[in-house]
Parts: C-alpha cells; structure tokens; sequence
C-alpha cells in the first residue's frame, strides 16, 4: 500500500487535522516568448506576459499557441486593455481565465479564442486579423501564408463602424478618432491589395490627413480640412465596396 509520510513538526495543523492530498504540480519554466516586428519592450509588461502565459498553463490543458496584440506592446504605459489571442479547437471558460488572469495584471483583458482555421480565415478575409497579427509577442512562432479573399459584405459592415466620425467629430476623443480613421483605411488598402500593419497604416493616415498620428489621438485637428479629406476617402472607400457587392464577391 502507498503510504505517505508527514514530519512530526508541522506548523498549523495539529493531531487529528483534516487535509486534502493531491499531486504536486511542479511549474516549468516559462519559455522564452518570440517576438514578431516587436523591437523592444519595457521589462515590466514582458513581466507581466510571463505572468499571464504561466496562468494560461496552469488553467488550459491543450491550446496551441497564445499571442499578445493590440496598442500594450507600442512602447508606453498609457495602454487601457490587453488584447490576447488563444489558438486552441477546445472550449475555453473566458471568464474563469480572464479572472485568474485579473489577479495578476490587475488590468483589464480582451482574450479572443480561434481554432487554427479560424484564425488562418480571418487573416484572409478581414483587414482587422491582418492588423491584429501585424505586432505580436508569443508563445511559439505563428507562421501564416493567405490568399486575400475579399467578401464586400463583411468590408460593408467594418467601414460601417468609421461612418460615424463625421456626425460625432465634437463629442470623440482623439484615440476614438484614431481608430475610426484606421478602420477606414485599413479596408482601403484591404481592397488594394496591400500590405496591412499598424506602422503601414499610419503612414498611410498621415499621408492622406496631412497630420502626425499624435495630433489626432491627441484631438489636435483643424475640423473643417480634416473632414473635408475624411469624407472624401470614405466616399471613395465606400464606392468601391457598393461596387464589389453589385458585381458579386470576388477574390484576389
């Protein structure tokens, strides 16, 4: 018979103690994450990433890789969220991990479960995975190679989101605007056949707006020039996409 042996000195737990017995978990070492298009990062948050990958280890028996994305990696600490991207095909409580996670980063999480295929489907068909996916810190190396599928019907629905702008410009903040101005030209370069990245898409805003990415975050715009020019690339983004829809999806 399996016998199990306790020393005589035991703090806290006197003759006749009820205690539960189980298998001792031994943690492993968190492995060295791998960094894509991500140059540097504050000793802090690459902290509290090992923290969170170690939580999501001991909380998911299988998954097969979790990326860390969105505006935490950009080299600040004015971050509001963090965004996380697990690949697994099993069901996962979000809410349970998202609360052990809390207990660590004391900060609030957005975590976002794909399976590979889904995953590898919205890389081709949605400009916000290719931006998603454009700056990652993770487990292991995502490797990924699309064909660009556009489906109109889904652009129509995301520029949908950016046609606000106008009517609301006095009562956003600057990094509402910000957003609602990548979104647009995200999906114009979607539709072009271009590359998407956050980097690439901000030269691109600063192109067309004639103004640095920080003056709109930080609400610093000339309104009527600005959209004046805002309008019309919504215009041309917008034609371009009511004419995919009448001609019927294509891919490219």
């Amino acid at each position: 018979m399996d016998q199990i042996y306790i020393p005589k000195k035991r703090n806290g737990l006197v003759t006749g103690s009820y205690v539960v017995i189980s298998a001792l978990k031994i943690r492993g070492k968190v492995e060295k994450p791998y960094f894509y298009n991500v140059k540097d990062i504050e000793p802090l948050k690459l902290e509290m990433i090992n923290e969170m990958r170690e939580v999501i280890e001991n909380n998911i028996e299988n998954y097969d890789n979790v990326l860390f994305v969105g505006s935490f990696l950009d080299k600040r600490f004015n971050f509001n969220d963090i965004d996380i991207i697990l690949i697994s095909d099993d069901k996962v409580n979000i809410k349970e991990l998202q609360r052990n996670i809390w207990r660590i980063a004391k900060i609030k999480i957005h975590i976002i479960v794909l399976s590979s295929k889904e995953l590898i489907k919205g890389l081709s068909t949605d400009p916000w995975y290719l931006m998603m996916l454009s700056k990652y810190i993770s487990k292991k190396r995502f490797i990924y190679n699309v064909k660009r599928e556009i489906n109109y019907k889904i652009l129509d629905l995301h520029l949908l989101k950016s046609k606000g702008l106008s009517d609301n410009f006095d009562i956003l903040k600057g990094n509402e605007k910000y957003y609602l101005v990548r979104n647009m030209v995200a999906i114009l370069l979607f539709l072009e056949g271009k590359k998407i990245g956050v980097n690439i898409v901000d030269k691109k805003i600063e192109k067309f707006f004639k103004v640095k990415i920080e003056n709109i975050k930080e609400n610093m715009l000339e309104k009527k020039r600005f959209l004046n020019k805002y309008k019309e690339v919504y215009t041309r983004v917008f034609n371009e996409i009511m004419k995919g829809i009448k001609n019927g999806s294509k891919q490219k």
